[in-house]
Parts: C-alpha cells; sequence; structure tokens
C-alpha cells in the first residue's frame, strides 16, 4: 500500500484521498489510512472517503454487464469474464441464501477482496436490480467507513 501512496505525493492529500477510495484494491480502507498518516481532519477524511468509494458503484452497476458481455465475445478476453464469473459462482448458494444481507457483509467487512468494487461484480453476475443492489453496497461502504474510521483514527490515539 506504501507504493499506492507515493504516486499521490504530488496531489493535494483530499484529491488523493478521494482518488484511493475510489480505486478497486484500496477503496475507503486505503483512503482513511493515508488519511490518518497525512493528518487530515477526521471528518473531512471521512467524507472524502466515503464519497470516493461509493463514486464508482452506480457506474459500475450500470456498465459491468455489457462490459462483460463485450469481453465475453474476444478469444483474448473471455477467460477473465469465465474466471470473474466463477470467483462469483462460488458464493452463488450464500448470495442466494442471504441476498441483500451477504452483499452487505460481503462490502462491509474491510478485508482485501471485500469492498464495493466486488460487491458489485457480484450484484451484476447475479443479477440483483440496481435499485436494491446500490443502497446496499452503500450502506456496506459507510459501515466498512466506520470500522476503518476506528482503526485509523480512533485506536491509534489511544496509543500515541
Amino acid at each position: 500500500m506504501e507504493r499506492i501512496f507515493d504516486l499521490f505525493e504530488a496531489l493535494p492529500p483530499e484529491i488523493a484521498a478521494f482518488v484511493i477510495s475510489m480505486l478497486p484494491i484500496t477503496e475507503v480502507r486505503g483512503g482513511l489510512i493515508f488519511s490518518a498518516v497525512m493528518n487530515l481532519p477526521f471528518l473531512q477524511a471521512f467524507l472524502i472517503c466515503l464519497a470516493g468509494n461509493i463514486l464508482p458503484v452506480p457506474l459500475i452497476l450500470f456498465f459491468l454487464r455489457k462490459i462483460l458481455r463485450l469481453m465475453d465475445r474476444n478469444k483474448h478476453t473471455a477467460k477473465l469474464v469465465h474466471w470473474l464469473e466463477g470467483k462469483a459462482r462460488k458464493a452463488e448458494k450464500k448470495i442466494h441464501t442471504y441476498e441483500l444481507f451477504g452483499l452487505f457483509v460481503l462490502v462491509a467487512i474491510p478485508l482485501p477482496g471485500t469492498g464495493a468494487w466486488t460487491g458489485s461484480l457480484v450484484a451484476v453476475i447475479f443479477d440483483i436490480q440496481i435499485k436494491r443492489a446500490f443502497p446496499t453496497i452503500a450502506l456496506g461502504v459507510l459501515t466498512a467507513a466506520l470500522i476503518m474510521s476506528l482503526i485509523s483514527y480512533f485506536i491509534p490515539g489511544l496509543f500515541f
């Protein structure tokens, strides 16, 4: 994650935190850690990172299905589409059993391989309606941001 942070040294820290929160691997987790390291005020960082992580979700939900269909038609990218769908299908029983709650937990738990991007991919692959998926993913991002706020801003304050 340190290398990613190095890429943003030239930007104002608020813009860097926003962009880091938009990226698929770092998301709100990386944005809030970066913000804490850069000593951004908590509320400002929280709102910037939350907005940065939620912003790509509607775009992913609206356009990913079309992009995956186009990629599936190309012999070079079809393997990636099948791999992504295979990864999502491994969780098929859980998603169908817990649907929106499962989607929420997938987004809310701030671990590698989880988050808004993964939740959006799962929602698209399992054809969860956008009007149901978006609020669930947004609530998951809010929860992840609250958890990461504790880890990035409040727990270290108890010791330093």
